[in-house]
């Protein structure tokens, strides 16, 4: 692509580049504009990055282009392919290791002390929140099979809203591999077109919430710390003073824990029962980087070893990773869009946000009687929605809340990965 009369030409991953920073650079500035109190936030980013991903991709799909040899009928023919959706995906998935690593490490220090006090509630929350979904998701078929041709793939389609509405990437991936192969592009639209609610229907929740119940955040600030919270963190900054550190910001730490995490997010386990021969479990890169990150950020220290970053790299390697996620998912979402969207579908997924996080919220508050910032920090990681923390940490003024987060988030994990293999399995 030449710029300014052609003086300057930005071609192949420069392109791609200058595309995710212009993204970053106007979605920041949507998300800043407030209505009433409530804005957009981080959030921003991925809605322009979708209006990009549905503008401007092929732009993107021709600057990485590259030619192969590939051999057809014992012969080399050239042919030209597209790297763009794999380097999205590159660009999604740092964005993920490096958010989800950020909040673990940042949760660590009171994760252990929450989960020990709530861990029923949070097991319970983040099993309700799922089920709820699942629920409607069995609705919303009954109400639609009539007038869909091809049950399957209608039900292909239905499970990838499901993963959708809970911008569950994990559970998007077993819907995927549990659909007969004609069936996976059904998953994948599905998925794509209730994501986009379900990011800003949580987002827009957390920061509606507090406001029309009026809540005094500093009142609710001191019930999610807790007493002896502030003598905690306090003795945790005396002691890295002390301790050997491998660089000044711990960055050679924070990569380390999100190397670690990557590998055990691998380890794929084998599920068995009827029709599920051949179908694994995995944390993903998502859930291994989390657990990991909760780890080092729980001990913060291996004999004179400092393995906790300083807090200001957390908080940079957590907005820059929500940013890059945001990017990298909206563009490549935003290209199909268009294409595939219904409004029956999108209908759908609206149900499939809303129902859960209602009747989620509804039975943290008067069932467990959980804090409004435990109960929404709890309803962020029932419905794995990473954006949604990020915006709850700037609404509740404290990290603290990652912690509700980072205790429902693997309750929620598994119970969606094995909700949506079930459900095409039984409907």
């Amino acid at each position: 692509m030449s710029l300014f009369g052609g003086v300057v030409s930005v071609t192949g991953i420069g392109f791609l580049m200058l595309c995710v920073l212009a993204v970053a650079a106007v979605g920041y500035a949507l998300g800043r504009i407030t209505i009433k109190g409530v804005s957009l936030g981080t959030a921003g980013v991925f809605i322009v990055a979708l209006v990009f991903g549905a503008l401007f991709y092929k732009y993107i799909d021709v600057q990485l282009l590259s030619k192969v040899t590939v051999e057809a009928g014992g012969e080399s023919v050239a042919k030209s392919v597209s790297y763009a959706g794999n380097a999205l995906k590159i660009v999604e998935n740092l964005g993920l290791i490096l958010f989800v690593t950020a909040v673990g490490f940042i949760a660590g220090p009171n994760f252990f002390k929450n989960l020990k006090k709530n861990f029923k509630s949070y097991i319970l929350l983040g099993v309700v929140i799922v089920l709820a979904g699942a629920l409607t998701c069995v609705g919303c078929f009954f109400i639609g099979r009539g007038a869909e041709s091809d049950p399957k793939e209608f039900v292909a389609m239905l499970v990838g809203i499901l993963s959708g509405s809970l911008t569950s990437t994990p559970a998007f991936s077993a819907a995927k591999a549990t659909v007969l192969p004609e069936y996976e592009s059904a998953v994948t639209v599905g998925h794509g077109i209730a994501y986009l609610f379900g990011v800003i229907g949580v987002v827009l929740f957390v920061q509606l919430i507090p406001k029309l119940s009026k809540a005094d955040m500093e009142h609710e600030r001191s019930l999610l710390h807790g007493a002896g919270t502030d003598g905690e963190a306090a003795e945790g900054n005396k002691a890295p003073e002390k301790l050997f550190s491998l660089d000044k910001f711990g960055i050679g730490m924070f990569a380390l824990a999100a190397a670690l995490g990557v590998i055990i997010g691998a380890i794929k386990i084998p599920l068995s029962g009827k029709g599920l021969s051949g179908t694994t479990f995995s944390l993903t890169t998502t859930g291994g980087a989390l657990i990991v990150s909760l780890l080092f950020g729980h001990f913060r220290r291996i004999g004179r070893l400092n393995i906790t970053p300083d807090k200001k790299t957390l908080e940079v390697f957590r907005e820059t990773g929500l940013m890059l996620f945001l990017i990298g998912a909206g563009i490549a979402g935003g290209a199909k869009f268009v294409e595939y969207f219904k409004a029956v579908y999108f209908l759908y997924g609206v149900a499939m946000t809303v129902i859960p996080m209602i009747i989620g919220f509804v039975f943290a508050k008067f069932v467990l009687k959980l804090s409004l910032l435990n109960n929404l920090g709890s309803i962020t990681g029932g419905m794995t929605s990473t954006p949604a923390l990020g915006t709850l940490i700037n609404v509740a003024g404290t990290d603290d809340v990652a912690s509700a987060y980072a205790a429902t988030y693997p309750i929620a994990l598994i119970a969606v990965v094995l909700a949506s293999q079930f459900l095409i399995l039984l409907l």
